[in-house]
């Protein structure tokens, strides 16, 4: 007797915002919520920036063009934060 296995689609769906979460729908049903402050180009986007966004990288990123900001589906479901800016003294 075989086993199935579903494959995974982690290419985007959707993005969606409440005023502390982003939520991306994958394909394969999967939705993976981060808080904004994660992201602190989009926590401090207006919503119209935040609504202008479009999927990249064949279906695995987002990027939002007004913000120059760039998120994927592998680094979102790892849980991955933006990497903390270092002010030069």
């Amino acid at each position: 007797m075989g086993v199935f296995a579903l494959k995974a689609d982690e290419r985007v769906a959707g993005v969606s915002f409440t005023a502390d979460s982003l939520s991306v729908a994958l394909k394969d049903g999967r939705t993976i919520t981060v808080p904004l402050t994660w992201y602190p180009r989009l926590l401090h986007a207006s919503q119209e920036q935040l609504n202008n966004w479009k999927i990249a990288r064949a279906g695995y990123g987002i990027h939002w063009p007004d913000l120059d900001e760039d998120l994927s589906t592998e680094g979102l479901l790892r849980g991955a934060p933006a990497p903390r800016q270092t002010t030069k003294a």
